[in-house]
């Protein structure tokens, strides 16, 4: 039955426009300005809802503020959210526009300290008051539109007064409304269209759905005599016809759980939420959503054998705090996988008359003291008693209570309080408090890029990497020292550093002869993969190469688009650590300057695609970033965007800092890099009568012009061909590993240029070559023979060679022919 039913018949109201019915029902409020309330079905406010559908609602109105605006108009625009009813539809339509402004929501919290940017009034509210609270009122004072977003849009009165205001302040040629539904009348319609003509400025409205709402023109008063009747004389009293008291049930348990909470990330928008803050945010949903569904497990799952249904789990925000749990309730409800059906609502203020009817939207209420009054006290702060609507009496096992540090206090735990209410009506209830953000104008600002020459000895227009210096900090140590420590388990690569390996004049040889044969070769798979980029993920990508091997790629994929295209795309190098993941402060800062959607994941090569995958898990929380990775070579079979999947020895990985920019592989360590610092790395400036990546790159680009027409056929061509992953090369290394008794595949690196990190980085066992490859492998028959490891030659090998790294390591134990002594 649609829960608009009972107040319809009753009360006189009709709901006429397509799709209102699907968005909303109806209930009483308690409230002399207004008699009747719609209730959002997807706002997840006043109705307990699917999390997929709450977010799904907020981002289909991004999606059409972003197509009325057009990209650049909504890359240029600040969105503010109104409290308390669209504090999280407000951040999900500014996230889902895919633009790289932040956005605000009013609150009606005042906080000791900050400076206020202004206010204005909703008329029609029980709590009339909203405030402006920016940490950076520049926030507000964008030179693009401004969009307004609420959960309805019933007279327009309130947004009216919120333009007027913010236009006193700071002008502008256009403002958006969005909402979830627009029931204005014709009045209300014109009167919006006459206050934009007065003001200079255009007004749009963007809704969900539209229609109308007609009332009865007794509505107040038979508003009243209904409120009278079932719900008693006195004010918040639970109607005759509710569910039994929530006393009457037996009291559940109460416990908190600690979030993990990323330092200083805001809880919300209250001053400021952007995509920098989104990104970190992400990063930590997936371990927040395991720590609480790991809490609930043990008391609210039941037994399998008793073939009940999956528990339902009640994830309940706190009034403005709604963007956060939302989040939450939604990573949960992804990794759930029938351990629990997962809702999500809010407490409010407004006052609401609960009946126990199926045609009514607010079935039962929870009443509780206000439980952040006593830190925030003041005019304006509301009415002191709040409510829960559609928790009691509907079946839930467990609720999770998410409330912010400022509403952690005394009576939230007392008697008859929130926890005390949310514990009869659940047998187990979840705390988890996170810490209220306030502005510290001491904070430090994010890290910026470093460049070249005072960072790397690329150019300074080659790449900007997003990389926080450690060069006078001591990190080497040597091979066989990391080796032990790494296989040991004591230890993570990325903590330190291998001494960089100083070439023989041979080996240097080597590598001038290996660059002079492939220079167009390699020339060729940049432009193939390039054009493929532009082709597919243009018109202006961002290129973001994965530090160090990719950088060098990176460069390159810049110099072929300017030099065929005239384009001068932005290129980052940022660090990405097997088995720690992406560097996210990186992701913060790539968002918070350009769109995710342009951005293009760059790399040398694959192996066995283990980078490839870390790069898909890492960005599976960062869904507007593409995971998918473009490559010079794919031998392995990994990705979908290579310039060839021939292995073939790209020269650059015969050299490590002294042809990558000068710059050491990525450090990722906690007393080293703290949570708001990009990865480390080191510039070895000492090295510099050594540095050859300049060189590398201008022999290559000196190819391009005679490579220019067959890269571009080749692009075509690949462009209408099958380049699905079959992931070849995963699979002979598994058939490697089984074949040698290698437990652990990360041991096992495929490939010409993997097969050279072995032997200049870690302690190589053996090398497999393919027979028949001549001087593509002169170089590692070279460095095998100074490091004493055999080289065993084999017609099964899908690459042209493969490394295997000690797989049983300890210093001293180990003979020429690579075996363990024992």
């Amino acid at each position: 039955m649609w829960p608009g039913h009972w107040v319809a018949e009753r009360l006189g109201v009709r709901l006429e426009g397509e799709g209102l019915r699907d968005l909303l029902g109806l209930a009483l409020r308690r409230n002399p300005k207004r008699a009747h309330l719609l209730v959002s079905t997807v706002l997840g406010k006043h109705l307990p809802q699917r999390p997929a559908r709450v977010l799904g609602a907020g981002r289909r109105l991004g999606e059409r503020v972003r197509e009325l605006l057009g990209a650049e108009e909504a890359a240029r625009s600040a969105v503010l959210g109104f409290a308390e009813t669209a504090t999280g539809l407000g951040l999900t339509v500014a996230h889902s526009m895919g633009s790289r402004m932040s956005a605000l929501h009013s609150t009606r919290r005042r906080v000791p300290g900050v400076r206020q940017y202004g206010g204005f009034e909703e008329e029609h509210s029980h709590a009339t008051a909203h405030l402006l609270l920016p940490e950076n009122p520049r926030l507000l004072r964008t030179d693009g539109p401004l969009v307004l977003v609420d959960d309805e849009l019933s007279t327009g009165r309130t947004v009216r007064n919120t333009i007027a205001a913010l236009h006193a302040v700071h002008p502008r040629d256009r403002y958006v409304v969005a909402a979830l539904v627009d029931t204005r009348g014709d009045g209300d319609a014109a009167a919006l269209e006459k206050f934009a003509a007065e003001l200079g400025a255009r007004v749009d409205v963007v809704a969900l759905a539209a229609g109308r709402v007609e009332l009865p023109a007794d509505v107040l008063e038979r508003g009243r005599e209904l409120v009278e009747k079932y719900g008693g004389e006195q004010h918040g009293s639970e109607p005759a016809t509710a569910v039994p008291a929530v006393s009457a049930v037996p009291k559940g348990t109460v416990r908190r759980v600690d979030l993990g909470w990323p330092a200083e990330v805001p809880d919300g928008g209250r001053h400021g939420f952007g995509p920098r803050e989104q990104v970190r945010l992400e990063a930590a949903l997936p371990d927040m959503a395991e720590r609480v569904l790991s809490a609930l497990e043990p008391a609210a799952v039941p037994d399998e054998s008793a073939g009940t249904e999956p528990p339902r789990v009640l994830v309940l925000g706190n009034e403005e705090l709604m963007y956060a749990p939302l989040l939450l309730a939604s990573e949960m409800e992804k990794r759930a996988k029938g351990r629990a059906e997962v809702r999500f609502s809010t407490t409010t203020r407004s006052p609401v008359l609960p009946l126990d009817d199926p045609g009514y939207a607010i079935r039962t209420a929870l009443r509780f003291p206000a439980h952040d009054l006593p830190r925030q006290a003041g005019p304006g702060s509301g009415a002191a008693e709040r409510y829960a609507y559609n928790v009691a009496g509907q079946g839930f096992d467990a609720v999770v209570a998410v409330v912010d540090s400022e509403g952690d206090t005394p009576e939230l735990h007392a008697p008859g309080g929130l926890l005390d209410q949310l514990a009869g009506c659940a047998r187990q209830v979840l705390l988890s408090v996170v810490p209220a953000y306030v502005p510290d104008r001491a904070r430090p600002a994010p890290p910026g890029p470093l460049h070249g020459p005072a960072f790397s000895s690329y150019a300074r227009a080659d790449v900007a990497w997003l990389l926080r210096d450690l060069s006078d900090i001591e990190l080497e140590a040597p091979t066989e020292e990391r080796e032990e420590a790494i296989q040991a388990g004591g230890a993570h690569y990325a903590e330190s550093l291998p001494v960089e390996y100083q070439p023989s004049k041979e080996y240097q040889q080597l590598f001038h002869g290996a660059l002079e044969s492939a220079a167009e070769r390699l020339a060729r798979a940049v432009g193939t993969v390039t054009e493929t980029v532009l082709a597919e993920r243009g018109p202006r990508p961002v290129l973001v190469s994965l530090a160090r091997a990719g950088t060098p790629v990176g460069v390159l994929m810049r110099r072929w688009a300017r030099y065929a295209h005239g384009l001068d795309l932005p290129h980052y190098a940022v660090s990405i650590v097997r088995g720690r993941g992406i560097d996210t402060n990186a992701l913060a800062h790539l968002a918070a300057h350009h769109d995710p959607a342009d951005v293009v994941f760059v790399d040398g090569w694959t192996g066995k695609g283990a980078i490839t995958r870390e790069l898909a898990q890492a960005l599976a929380a960062h869904p507007r970033f593409d995971p998918e990775l473009a490559v010079l070579a794919d031998p392995g079979s990994c990705v979908r965007t290579y310039g060839t999947r021939e292995d073939f020895l790209i020269p650059s990985a015969c050299l490590n800092s002294t042809v990558s920019g000068l710059i050491s592989r990525t450090v990722l360590r906690a007393d080293l890099v703290g949570p708001h610092d990009f990865h480390g790395a080191k510039f070895y400036r000492e090295l510099a009568d050594s540095d050859l990546s300049q060189h590398f790159v201008d022999t290559v680009a000196a190819r391009f012009p005679a490579v220019r027409e067959s890269a571009a056929r080749q692009a075509a061509a690949l462009a209408g061909a099958d380049r699905t992953p079959t992931w070849a090369g995963w699979r002979a290394v598994e058939d490697i590993s089984e074949a040698y008794g290698i437990g652990d595949v990360n041991l096992i690196k495929p490939g010409v240029g993997e097969t050279t990190r072995v032997l200049l980085r870690r302690v190589p066992w053996r090398i497999l070559a393919r027979r028949g490859v001549g001087a593509d492998l002169d170089h590692v028959r070279l460095l095998a023979a100074q490091r004493g490891v055999p080289v065993e030659e084999t017609d099964d090998l899908p690459y042209s060679c493969v490394g295997i790294v000690h797989p049983r390591y300890t210093r001293g134990a180990t003979g020429a022919d690579g075996k363990a002594a024992r």
